[in-house]
């Protein structure tokens, strides 16, 4: 069954706060996926950024695009679109936009979108980015309908998942599902902190209080692979786990659960490691190294011996 949504033909780009800004994403109450590549577009090595937002009443589409000039490294190009579901709108559609002097094309058709309940679609729709007859980005299923419908060939460049960034809302649990592997299957997460009681004694008045204590656990694919206690001690920290025989580094901080008040979140980052890498990173650096992964050289052979490093963060937010 599909979702009942609409896309108004008013992509527009324009300053506005970021997706993943606390406040924004407080304030509208709405989940947040972004997927990042790494491409070629506009000669030049560029981050892009696909943002699938949704809340109550409506969808948000976003696309953006890094600057690679010292001076504009954080200037972001950027296209929207808001799906609301009670205007009749078309749910295809292309803007241009342009980036350092080159005109980029952003193609969509979402006409058979079906979501499933998630924020981003799961199938029959396509989302195309398009310079210099190239098309240098392509997410979704229906790969063919895109070319035949911007004429234009793919790029020589394969782009590269970077990573997958996604904000929850929960009390106890947070869930999400990741390929690893651009060819392996979807793993379900699931991540949930409880309270356990744990017996104390009160010197004061001789009698035996009960208190709690919380754990932290990561489930994937329904099996429990990460069982933190004492989370008091243990807020922040990270291990490896093996998923279907691929070696995982999890990294988690939740100090802002446990210690801050109101809507707060927790951390969590999930990073595949090969053998080759996995001797050379240890400990909290691997955070380090998963951010820094975002960046890198661009060529020919950008995707040779797939050497860029895929991860995924997740931002639990706690609502009471």
């Amino acid at each position: 069954m599909h979702d009942s949504i609409a896309i108004p033909a008013c992509f527009s780009s324009g300053e506005r706060p970021p997706a993943d800004d606390p406040a924004t994403l407080i304030r509208s109450g709405q989940s947040v996926f972004m997927s990042v590549y790494r491409t070629k577009l506009a000669g030049q090595c560029r981050l892009v950024t696909i943002t699938w937002c949704k809340n109550l009443l409506l969808r948000g589409l976003s696309v953006s695009i890094q600057g690679v000039e010292e001076e504009k490294e954080d200037e972001q190009f950027q296209c929207k679109v808001e799906l609301k579901p009670w205007y009749f709108w078309r749910k295809n559609g292309d803007k241009q936009f342009v980036v350092d002097g080159t005109t980029v094309n952003v193609v969509w058709d979402l006409k058979a979108a079906k979501f499933n309940g998630e924020t981003e679609p799961q199938s029959d729709y396509y989302v195309a980015i398009v310079c210099e007859e190239e098309v240098v980005l392509l997410v979704g299923d229906m790969k063919k309908d895109a070319f035949r419908k911007t004429g234009c060939r793919p790029s020589l460049i394969d782009p590269i998942l970077v990573s997958r960034k996604e904000h929850l809302f929960g009390k106890k649990k947070f869930s999400t599902r990741v390929k690893f592997h651009e060819k392996a299957n979807f793993h379900e997460i699931l991540i949930e902190c409880n309270n356990s009681n744990i017996p104390s004694y009160d010197d004061t008045t001789g009698m035996i209080s009960t208190g709690s204590d919380p754990e932290l656990e990561v489930r994937v694919d329904g099996k429990l692979v990460l069982h933190v206690k004492h989370l008091h001690w243990k807020f922040r920290g990270n291990e490896s786990v093996f998923v279907s025989k691929t070696k995982v580094e999890v990294y988690w901080d939740v100090h802002d659960w446990l210690f801050s008040s109101g809507t707060r979140h927790g951390m969590f980052i999930f990073s595949p490691i090969s053998s080759s890498s996995s001797s050379s990173s240890s400990g909290l650096s691997g955070d380090h190294q998963a951010v820094k992964s975002e960046s890198g050289e661009c060529d020919d052979n950008i995707n040779v011996g797939g050497s860029s490093r895929f991860s995924l963060f997740v931002y639990a937010w706690k609502v009471e």
